[in-house]
């Protein structure tokens, strides 16, 4: 009797035997993605996929420096906005405005930073996130100045500034200066951070990019969620139990059953 019970159970171990690499392989799989592994995201290339991790710096190896506030960062861009005083003939009639405002210059930092998963060190392996013409959500706003406008033959605290905006001064300038505004907006080293893009290997890197219809969206400073425990991983640890235990169990009972046969 007991060899019979063991026979079986060594079959059914058999059986579970595939079923528990299957499982395990899954597991780890996941595991990969969620911890952000380039190995494992390669897999996905041509995937719109979503992924939160933590910023890291890019390919270069250490942080960048923001433009105008100077500030070490992963991410920086910036706006100058022109407040201006309407001149008559450019108000509607029965409405008065006393001060508008034109965006004159905006820029935003095309370099790529990494992305690394939560609780791994920031100097491991990573992917990349590539930027160019994105403008990511709610990132921290680290300068905010309003300076007068130049006044002829004295040097202006607004010619500090504005030698450092990346992007050509452009637009329409209407009416008579107030003055200029100065906005600066970083992502750190170490942010929490959500991005929403297609997955390429690009010279043998990993890259999120924007796909060719609709833009890569990147979501500064989002909350963390709840930990939970994987489905996967609770699939994989009770095959590879109920492996273990029939194996074991159905090997000492038939051990135990041969003499009796």
């Amino acid at each position: 009797m007991l060899l019979v019970i063991g026979v079986a159970l060594l079959a059914i171990a058999a059986v579970l035997l595939p079923l528990t690499i299957i499982g395990l392989r899954r597991w780890q799989r996941q595991r990969g993605l969620a911890r952000l592994l380039p190995s494992a995201l390669a897999d996905r290339e041509g995937q719109r996929v979503t992924l939160t991790g933590v910023a890291a710096p890019g390919p270069g190896g250490g942080p960048i420096e923001s433009g105008l506030a100077g500030v070490e960062c992963v991410w920086h861009g910036h706006e100058v906005l022109r407040h201006y005083r309407p001149l008559a003939r450019d108000q509607v009639e029965g409405q008065v405005v006393e001060r508008a405002f034109d965006s004159i210059a905006d820029y935003g930092s095309d370099d790529l930073f990494g992305l690394v998963g939560e609780g791994r060190p920031v100097d491991a392996e990573r992917i990349y996130v590539d930027p160019d013409g994105t403008e990511p959500r709610d990132a921290e706003l680290c300068l905010k100045r309003l300076v007068g406008r130049p006044q002829p033959g004295v040097a202006a605290a607004a010619d500090d500034l504005l030698s450092r905006v990346r992007s050509p001064i452009s637009g329409v300038f209407r009416g008579e200066t107030i003055e200029f505004e100065y906005r600066e907006w970083v992502i750190r080293q170490g942010a929490r951070v959500r991005v929403t893009g297609l997955l390429r290997v690009v010279d043998g890197r990993v890259v999120l990019t924007a796909p060719d219809e609709g833009g890569l969206v990147i979501e500064h400073g989002v909350r963390e969620r709840p930990s939970r425990v994987s489905p996967r991983r609770t699939e994989a640890l009770a095959l590879l139990a109920a492996f273990v235990v029939c194996l074991v169990v159905g090997a000492a009972l038939t051990v135990a059953g041969l003499p009796l046969g």
